[in-house]
């Protein structure tokens, strides 16, 4: 039988790349205690009054059909957010879709295809590559180095261009390394976008979760505006990962020409769960802040730890849920220090693998546990780091 050329371009970039969670959770499964740091799920519900407004809104009989650009209720809701970035924000801006990840496989969609390349920072999100692939279009990296912190250096942009590149796909805050775009280094970045006519298409997923940085976008830099879509949702700040409510906010012909796309995809989403996302973004809720605090002490608790154990280098986030940890002292990848963790001491993490070949050395745990969790995690990821180092002259 025949199939289609993207079950080629995608085969082995989706689950293959979580493979350890997988078997973490298959383990877990068959009744072995496993301390689980591999994935962004916040450790705290949604507050109760979303899932009070979700559930009256429901009753109320919002749970008919919707339309291709999204609610009413959520759309004003996110005019009314971004005006605060940017006074010319309409309704003519926005398109709603279930999460970040659907809104950026249409965007994405709608940009490029084969011949074209989208220029991405790397390490990058583990499904970034799939998305691009889908399209057709090649994926180009641009090193994002642990010395600059990495942060996405202009330079680097530049070097990395070719005559195909349509497409900067940016992410800031970074997953997942916490790195945080300051306002000069993305007017850098958006000069050279400027100049070789490039797209700026920029993951914010992570805004309300930013330490001690200033947040930054090129959706705010008005010489900018014309050429940034801004992708998001209330996965990450209100911890509703589940409810799939997620948006673009970009040029109103850019949204116009999305629109088809995006009915021929869904065709709108539940009004529930729009008017919840709505009340979210309306009103003041504290699970961004409670959370934004709890993990960036987490992050200093897991570098605290760590930095003291063999082998081992933590580079503390600037925003985020993860931190990453450089392992290449130990003398393994981050695949097999990873899978190793899993297997002898019964810590699941991600292997800096999924992530890119700038991330090969690293591996990534996620914020989302108890303290007592992190202590012990950290006691087996320093014992295993201990038998696996050995002194620089014995190395190969």
């Amino acid at each position: 039988m025949r199939y289609a050329s993207i079950t080629d371009r995608l085969a082995n970039l989706g689950s293959e790349k979580w493979a350890i969670h997988a078997e973490a959770r298959r383990m877990k499964a068959e009744g072995q205690t496993i301390i689980e740091l591999t994935i962004g799920e916040p450790d705290v519900p949604p507050d109760p009054t979303l899932l009070a407004e979700a559930v009256r809104t429901m009753h109320a009989g919002r749970y008919r059909y919707s339309n291709g650009r999204g609610e009413p209720s959520v759309v004003d809701a996110l005019v009314r957010k971004y005006q605060k970035r940017r006074n010319d924000v309409t309704a003519a801006n926005v398109l709603c879709f279930p999460g970040t990840q659907t809104a950026l496989f249409a965007v994405m969609l709608g940009l490029v295809e084969t011949g074209d390349a989208v220029l991405v920072g790397d390490p990058l999100y583990a499904t970034y590559e799939g998305v691009i692939r889908s399209t057709g279009a090649e994926r180009i990296a641009v090193p994002l180095r642990p010395e600059n912190g990495f942060h996405m250096k202009a330079a680097d942009l530049e070097a990395a261009i070719t005559p195909a590149c349509r497409v900067l796909l940016l992410n800031t805050p970074h997953n997942p390394t916490g790195a945080v775009l300051s306002a000069a280094e993305i007017a850098e970045i958006g000069a050279v976008c400027r100049k070789h006519d490039l797209w700026i298409v920029c993951d914010e997923v992570y805004e309300q979760l930013v330490f001690g940085a200033t947040f930054a976008s090129p959706f705010d830099n008005p010489d900018l505006a014309e050429r940034t879509i801004v992708v998001s949702s209330i996965s990450k700040s209100h911890a509703a990962p589940g409810f799939r409510s997620g948006w673009a906010i970009g040029p109103a012909d850019f949204c116009t020409r999305l629109l088809s796309v995006s009915e021929t995809m869904l065709f709108g989403g539940q009004p529930f769960i729009a008017d919840m996302t709505a009340y979210a973004l309306d009103n003041p809720i504290a699970t961004a802040a409670t959370m934004r605090q709890s993990y960036k002490a987490r992050a200093a608790r897991f570098a605290e730890a760590l930095s003291l154990a063999p082998g081992l280098v933590p580079l503390p986030p600037e925003a985020g849920m993860f931190i990453v940890v450089d392992v290449s002292e130990t003398g393994m990848s981050g695949e097999d220090f990873a899978w190793a963790l899993l297997r002898e001491e019964l810590v699941a993490v991600m292997p800096g693998s999924s992530f890119g070949d700038e991330a090969e050395g690293f591996i990534r745990l996620s914020l989302t546990v108890p303290d007592a969790h992190i202590d012990e995690a950290c006691r087996r990821i320093t014992a295993l780091a201990t038998r696996s180092t050995m002194p620089k002259e014995r190395r190969a």
